[in-house]
């Protein structure tokens, strides 16, 4: 019998194993990605690196196009922080709603925004983010999600 996401499925020991880990690196993702965009804001509404900024805007070895890009960067800092920040928490929460096997929706959102780059961990935000969402595809872990 093939089971769909949505459908009361086979007793879910199976699939709980298959998504515990890919789940909790997961989880481990979308943490280290807050630590990252805490960090970016705190620093960013501090100023701390408005020194560093200045040594690059003065430095003439830089191109003008460059120095444009990040004098722009900086005034965006605290906007892409705080994305960052709500990005990463959708991450961590979906992929403990993914290890409960309880909203399959958000456990595929999670693992396809922990595969972009810029918003997290991507040294292990795209391994994990495919591993996650293969495991995610299989009919037998698709079928044990409980209902939204």
């Amino acid at each position: 019998m093939e089971y769909t996401s949505g459908t009361p499925g086979p007793p879910s020991g199976d699939a709980r194993e298959k998504v515990n880990l890919p789940a909790i690196l997961l989880m481990v993702t979308g943490g280290i990605g807050i630590a990252f965009a805490l960090l970016g804001a705190v620093q960013s509404l501090t100023g701390g690196s408005a020194a560093q900024m200045d040594q690059l805007l003065s430095d003439p070895n830089i191109p003008e196009g460059l120095k444009t890009f990040a004098a722009a960067s900086s005034k965006g800092g605290i906007f892409v922080n705080l994305l960052s920040l709500a990005l990463n928490g959708l991450v961590f929460f979906g992929a403990l709603k993914m290890k409960n096997l309880e909203s399959y929706g958000l456990a595929m959102a999670a693992s396809i925004i922990a595969l972009i780059p810029c918003f997290g961990c991507y040294c292990i935000g795209i391994p994990v983010g495919i591993w996650s969402l293969i495991t995610l595809n299989k009919p037998e872990v698709k079928g044990a999600f409980r209902p939204s």
